[in-house]
């Protein structure tokens, strides 16, 4: 048996293909070579590695990556970053070949929200639409009238009538921003991001006793004893805009610490503070995204392994709910 055929049978148990690389190999010129040959794209979502980062084709959100791969003339999309967002660029790029380094890069909240159990929550509610947050599995967007982002979340809820129940799925601390915000009456999945979840209130107070100048910035998804704290909410777009424009010269940034690699690139004379979890780390690190590395990037696209395949009810199912959201965010210029 031949290293990759034994590779492509472990491939199943371990989530990537398990060949040693040569530790001496050029990772960052055979990508680019392979790149070339292949006509890739490469995306890289802001919670990635900075080597990942540098080397991809674009760098941003996961719904703005899979927009932009879709537009290219690209015929292998490679996603480094987790399962839902590879399933995503799929659902909008139904015939590129969409390829994820490591099929177990998973998601804590995309997970917290099983399909199955889902569909008898909603049939609980059958006169409720369900708006959800992009960041869920393909399947659960086929049960989603309308999905929404972090930076469109509030016009989308906005623009159901009032008279309408709706279902949030599936971040609840999301969902509770969203009720703040809107004054709706949502009825909330109970889903939570393992990264956001964990942050101190007592470390990021001491932080802001240390640096009185630095404003706190973070995600929606942080618990809303935490966003009551903040100087600006916003999505992981948001927070880099923020800190590039605004003139204050250090930040607490309570979401993953990925998106400092960013923030220091568009503005290297500001001072970027990683919010501390409640835990004996430094920072919130998402393992899942941690997964993806150079060595598996380049045995993805070398052997165009693995690779996201969705049913075609799933794509057509998943693509309404989108199709949705974007249409109405259109009408609305955002």
């Amino acid at each position: 048996m031949t290293e990759l055929a034994v590779a492509e049978k472990n491939l199943q148990k371990n989530g990537f293909l398990d060949i040693d690389v040569d530790p001496t190999l050029d990772l960052v010129a055979e990508i680019n070579k392979l790149k070339k040959e292949k006509n890739a794209v490469i995306l890289a979502h802001y919670y990635l590695d900075a080597e990942i980062q540098d080397i991809a084709d674009y760098v941003g959100d996961s719904l703005g990556l899979s927009q932009q791969a879709a537009s290219t003339d690209a015929d292998i999309i490679v996603f480094a970053g987790v399962h839902f967002m590879a399933e995503t660029a799929k659902i909008l790029s139904p015939h590129k070949k969409v390829l994820l380094p490591d099929l177990k890069a998973g998601c804590s909240l995309a997970d917290s929200c099983p399909p199955h159990l889902f569909k008898k929550f909603k049939e609980k509610y059958p006169d409720h639409m369900v708006v959800s947050y992009i960041n869920c599995t393909a399947e659960l967007k086929t049960l989603t009238d309308i999905c929404c982002t972090s930076t469109n979340a509030v016009h989308i809820i906005e623009s159901i009538p009032k008279d309408k129940g709706i279902i949030f799925a599936p971040d609840r601390n999301l969902g509770a921003y969203l009720i703040k915000k809107t004054g709706r009456d949502l009825i909330l999945w109970n889903g939570t991001c393992m990264v956001h979840e964990i942050f101190s209130h007592e470390k990021i107070t001491k932080l802001q006793i240390r640096h009185p100048e630095a404003k706190f910035i973070a995600h929606p998804e942080c618990e809303a004893h935490l966003l009551d704290m903040a100087d600006y909410i916003g999505s992981t777009s948001g927070l880099l805009r923020y800190t590039h424009e605004n003139d204050a010269t250090e930040f607490i940034v309570a979401t993953e610490p990925g998106i400092i690699h960013q923030m220091q690139k568009k503005s290297p004379n500001k001072t970027f503070i990683p919010a501390p979890p409640n835990n004996t780390c430094a920072c919130n690190e998402c393992p899942h995204m941690k997964r993806n590395n150079m060595e598996k990037l380049y045995l993805c696209m070398k052997h165009d392994l693995p690779e996201i395949e969705l049913p075609e009810w799933v794509i057509e199912k998943g693509r309404a709910s989108i199709d949705r959201m974007l249409e109405i965010s259109a009408k609305a210029g955002l």
